[in-house]
């Protein structure tokens, strides 16, 4: 241990007027949760001297998993500041607090009824309608509820146990969470939240990280197409046919927008799709309808905290150029947001155009792989 480290636990014994403790990740990151106390300052901030700190106590930053904090540390040590890191980061104090809270029976029956009360219609309510709406879920399937352990889909498994209790649709579940090269205090993180949420995890290892660790070109990309292949192969050999991922409206809309500034094509993430290369096997996305707003509504007034990305490319994609897709991601966030302060229609309305698509007022589309021209049909005046 660094002379300049300390953990979770010793941070406990210290006295609370003894220290100042500084989350320095970005505003994304720290919008996920945050440890009781801290205050929020950029990383640029604090290595360009922007700030004004007491300098009669122990400064201690924290990063997502202790990477980047050790860095500030050290550079405002050798700045004169009696700076400190805290080992493991938000990730490690964030395990050490589910410990704790994983058999408390009464804290999970009152998220448990949050679903049925004060979020049934935002939550319930809509993850069900998208399920009758798109015809997710037929009787007798057996689905792999796809647990990344972040907030969306820890909603998913909820409402998706919510829905069994119900039991007006026959069928099975398996919450399948994949372990790509975690480390232990990601594990940790994950497993007690499951454990707090009484979400049964199936876990399985693979070693996708350290085959994207060496990609320079958007490994988040491949990172996710690898993780796709891998969850439907394993659902398959559970003996599923469906695998269900967390994506909500706002993942929707973003990505249609995404799809027409990046790639020059309209194109929408689907409610469900056939996979191409796992016969018989289909995805299905039953948040389609739930915003992201409301999933964070749920998260805090539960008091829930949820990792946010869980790659070792969390603490550094801000400083080293890794993010590929998350990044275009944020900014289209940021932009829909943008447009919205003058038209507060406009995610609606970027919904809604996927499904109201003018054949005749387009300059061309793809069908099955066929590509068509509005020249095709336009000597036909009768269209």
């Amino acid at each position: 241990m660094s002379l300049h480290s300390v953990t979770p636990a010793e941070l406990q014994e210290w006295p609370a007027d003894s220290y100042l403790l500084i989350d320095i990740r970005d505003d994304e990151a720290a919008d996920t949760g945050s440890i009781p106390g801290s205050v929020s300052l950029g990383r640029d901030r604090l290595l360009a001297g922007d700030f004004s700190l007491p300098s009669d106590r122990r400064l201690v930053f924290y990063c997502a998993f202790g990477v980047l904090s050790r860095e500030i540390a050290d550079e405002l040590d050798d700045r004169g500041w009696c700076a400190w890191h805290l080992e493991g980061g938000y990730g490690k104090w964030l395990a050490e607090i589910l410990k704790k809270e994983s058999a408390n029976e009464e804290r999970r029956n009152g998220i448990e009824k949050s679903l049925r009360r004060q979020f049934r219609r935002d939550l319930m309510g809509k993850f069900v309608k998208a399920v009758n709406t798109y015809d997710l879920i037929q009787p007798g399937d057996r689905i792999a509820v796809c647990i990344s352990g972040g907030k969306d889909s820890m909603l998913m498994a909820m409402l998706f146990k919510e829905l069994k209790r119900r039991n007006k649709i026959p069928f099975d579940v398996i919450y399948l969470c994949m372990n790509p090269g975690y480390s232990d205090t990601t594990l940790g993180m994950i497993r007690g939240n499951a454990a707090l949420l009484d979400i049964p995890l199936t876990m399985f290892e693979t070693r996708i990280f350290d085959a994207v660790d060496h990609i320079d070109h958007s490994p988040c990309y491949i990172c996710a197409r690898m993780r796709r292949g891998y969850l439907y192969r394993q659902a398959k050999d559970l003996g599923c046919n469906k695998i269900a991922l967390g994506h909500h409206y706002d993942d929707v809309i973003e990505t249609t927008l995404m799809s027409i500034l990046h790639s020059g094509q309209v194109q929408t993430m689907m409610p469900k799709l056939h996979s191409t290369n796992f016969e018989g096997m289909e995805l299905i996305r039953p948040l389609y309808l739930i915003r992201e707003a409301d999933i964070k509504k749920w998260r805090d007034a539960n008091g829930l905290q949820f990792i946010r990305c869980a790659c070792h490319f969390t603490d550094t994609c801000s400083v080293d150029g890794h993010g590929g897709e998350g990044s275009k991601r944020l900014e289209t966030k940021r932009l829909i947001a943008e447009l919205k302060k003058s038209n507060p229609h406009v995610e609606g309305n970027i919904f809604k155009s996927m499904q109201n698509i003018h054949l005749n007022a387009v300059l061309g589309y793809t069908l099955r792989g066929e590509s068509h021209s509005f020249l095709d049909s336009y000597t036909d005046t009768s269209q």
